[in-house]
């Protein structure tokens, strides 16, 4: 078993899951414990979304075993929550090394990262009156609160989020701090055996990319996918990038075009806020960042090899 495995993180379209598959196969290739991914996606657990959430197809995983992916379906009455995943990542994480394999954890979703390497914020519960209360808000006097209450919170939860507007609110309410203290007070000390990578592009590179990648998705059928989808989409699965956006255009709210231009223009902000997700987690000590534009996923993954093993 080798000490420690890789996280990998960095904004969306940059090459994350690919660059797993080729960790995996590196590894195999050095006569070292095989690597399985563990995906770290908050949307790749719903089963059926598959072109949208860019969930690596059969060909895409080159045999490499993949978990926490199809976990439940869209419809499912209960959240799946950074709790849940969390727990599930742990216990796969030590169940893959306990038998030798080794774990290579991946995605966007870069809350799940942070929480398996410094620890989880459980906040307090639910509160089904101020959540009322705040869901019957308009939503720019929603905005207003969360702005005066907790800037920081306001800068990276997107105007149109009303489940994480609603949450960052409640928790303020309920404990007079913003969320974003709370969350600070996280165990500073990164799991030791864990490796976090990351991987950087230029933005304009990025944003290219990110074009691209919505182009292919509905060369591939997005729309057909969000459409068979659409009356299982519980409140937490229509809210993933992509399909909210098509939905729109399939309640004769939006043009095909107005949809998809939307669909670019989300996820260019999506990646924006990532990056600053991706500056809190270069402070990880010890942490490896790899600048992949210009480099293959091949080439970089030997890096990331040398680095696992490095003492």
């Amino acid at each position: 078993m080798l000490s420690r495995f890789p996280v990998i993180v960095g904004p969306t379209a940059s090459g994350k899951s690919a660059l797993a598959v080729e960790v995996a196969l590196a590894l195999e290739a050095r006569g070292l414990p095989r690597g399985e991914v563990v995906s770290a996606d908050a949307f790749q657990v719903y089963r059926g979304m598959d072109i949208g959430t860019a969930k690596p197809t059969a060909d895409e995983r080159r045999g490499v075993a993949h978990h926490l992916i199809d976990l439940v379906e869209p419809d499912d009455p209960e959240p799946f929550t950074l709790h849940r995943w969390l727990t599930l990542a742990n216990s796969h994480i030590d169940g893959l090394r306990a038998r030798g394999a080794t774990p290579i954890v991946v995605g966007g979703t870069h809350l799940y990262v942070k929480a398996l390497l410094d620890g989880l914020f459980e906040g307090p519960g639910e509160d089904a009156a101020i959540r009322a209360e705040l869901r019957a808000m308009e939503p720019a006097a929603r905005r207003r609160e969360l702005e005066r209450a907790d800037p920081a919170a306001a800068a990276r939860i997107h105007p149109n989020d009303e489940r994480r507007t609603v949450r960052a609110l409640e928790v303020y309410r309920l404990t007079g701090k913003p969320i974003s203290d709370h969350q600070s007070q996280w165990d500073c000390t990164p799991r030791p055996d864990a490796l976090l990578v990351g991987l950087e592009w230029p933005t304009e590179v990025l944003n290219r990319r990110i074009n691209a990648r919505v182009k292919e998705m509905m060369e591939r059928g997005l729309l057909v996918e969000v459409r068979a989808l659409a009356p299982r989409l519980g409140p937490q699965a229509s809210e993933a990038l992509g399909y909210k956006q098509l939905l729109t255009h399939l309640e004769g709210r939006a043009t095909l075009e107005e949809a998809v231009e939307a669909v670019k223009i989300e996820t260019r902000r999506f990646a924006k806020n990532q990056r600053t997700w991706l500056r809190r987690l270069r402070e990880t000590p010890g942490s490896l960042w790899l600048n992949a534009d210009g480099d293959t996923p091949a080439r970089l993954a030997q890096t990331v090899v040398d680095a696992v093993l490095a003492p």
